[in-house]
């Protein structure tokens, strides 16, 4: 542990010094020597690593290969950005599944994004394997990296991961080496894969069966801007869906949170949910999981939101949104805080999620880890008080970023 210590002394330096959040501070401080690379990439497809969010990062190389250079930040925005939902899950034999997707959601991230900018692509299905296989050499042979949408669990390296096969993770074929393909994913070398092992991930992914897309070319133009914002203040304000479901979104869904938190008598509520060790500690790993690490970027995808924004804003002659981003930055700040004293009540669970990602970064094998985290005792039990406590503090800070959001959303209106 000597050398996890060090690394959040170095961290800890570097928010004093730039007044990051932990978790951005975290990032920089873990940038590891570019590894070797493998023959068999397509041709300018030469950077790998999760960026601050995964999928606007791998926009950000499939468009780079492309010709067209965009900030991890500006993909993000033009992908709808930040957004909020919140549910909780009931499965018989099981602690309740807490569910918080801080990004934009339910628009797929990275077809949004393109549709946004001026690019031409392809995307297609098919229901053969062989076909679908024989698309993609096509592509690739001709110099073209492809973005698909497979099964998670079924890709070796996320193995025993929980995930539904009709939930969609996207990965970049970014080359083939004899008969092994090189996927994007993560970390900062691509993984190889047997064709066969591939295959399965690819027609697992059962709504979208051998979904992909190529990025054929870069044309005139800017990005539309306008219509990205829009989307981001509509999917605050609602309707999303059409819905009783739309409670769960955007400013709604953040009022329920907080409620459901300070709720100590209905079964609605976090104590009667949470109540006991088991149920009580897959929350705060939930709860630290989806404002940090699972379809978001850290601080809830406020601080590379606010990014984008500052970008918008001398692209509009908007100066607005500028301070729009502050406000998202605070916020961002907020769902951080949030998120570490969720960390806090995990255990082990936060120190295995920082030796995850420094091994990722570099390439190595994450699964010893990920069979470590999956094995982790419940957390301590704080007793009925002590809980009531924390969800009171948790609630607050939920309440505070509802309210900077609200001004940062009307800001965006115009």
């Amino acid at each position: 542990m000597t050398e996890q210590h060090r690394l959040k002394k170095l961290i800890r330096e570097r928010m004093a010094r730039t007044g990051e959040s932990y978790s951005t501070a975290r990032r920089h401080v873990v940038r590891p020597e570019a590894p070797a690379l493998p023959s068999g990439l397509v041709p300018g497809y030469d950077t790998f690593g999760p960026g601050q969010h995964r999928r606007s990062s791998l926009a950000v190389r499939l468009l780079r290969q492309a010709g067209l250079e965009c900030s991890e930040a500006l993909v993000c925005g033009l992908a709808g950005g930040v957004g909020f939902m919140y549910t909780i899950f009931e499965y018989r034999g099981m602690p309740p599944v807490l569910t918080i997707v801080a990004q934009h959601h339910p628009d797929p991230w990275v077809e949004s994004a393109l549709r946004r900018l001026p690019v031409s692509f392809v995307e297609e299905h098919s229901t053969s394997t062989p076909r679908a296989l024989a698309a993609l050499r096509a592509a690739v042979d001709r110099g073209k990296p492809v973005y698909v949408s497979v099964d998670r669990a079924r890709l070796p390296w996320h193995s025993g991961a929980a995930a539904l096969a009709t939930e969609p993770y996207g990965v970049v074929v970014a080359g083939i080496d004899g008969d092994a393909l090189l996927i994007d994913d993560r970390a900062a070398t691509p993984h190889r894969v047997s064709i066969d092992d591939f295959a399965a991930a690819w027609a697992g992914h059962k709504k979208g069966r051998h979904h992909r897309i190529v990025v054929e070319s870069v044309q005139a133009g800017r990005p539309d801007l306008d219509d990205a914002l829009a989307t981001t203040v509509a999917h605050f304000t609602g309707p999303v869906l059409g819905h009783s479901f739309d409670a769960n979104f955007g400013f709604s869904g953040m009022r329920r949170l907080a409620d459901q938190m300070r709720d100590d008598r209905t079964k609605s509520g976090w104590e009667r949910r949470f109540s006991s060790a088991e149920s009580f500690g897959a929350a705060m790993r939930r709860l630290y999981e989806c404002l940090e690490l699972s379809y978001t970027a850290p601080g809830g995808t406020r601080p590379l939101y606010a990014d984008f924004l500052d970008e918008a804003a001398g692209m509009l002659g908007r100066p607005e949104l500028a301070d729009a981003a502050k406000l998202f930055r605070e916020s961002g700040a907020h769902w951080s805080a949030l998120a570490v004293r969720a960390e806090e009540h995990a255990g082990e669970y936060g120190e295995l999620c920082e030796r995850r990602m420094v091994r990722a970064m570099t390439g190595a094998d994450v699964r010893e880890i990920d069979e470590r985290i999956a094995t982790l005792p419940p957390a301590t039990d704080l007793g009925v008080h002590g809980r009531a406590a924390l969800f009171d503090e948790m609630a607050a800070l939920v309440s505070a970023a509802h309210n900077l959001e609200t001004r940062a959303v009307a800001l965006l209106s115009g």
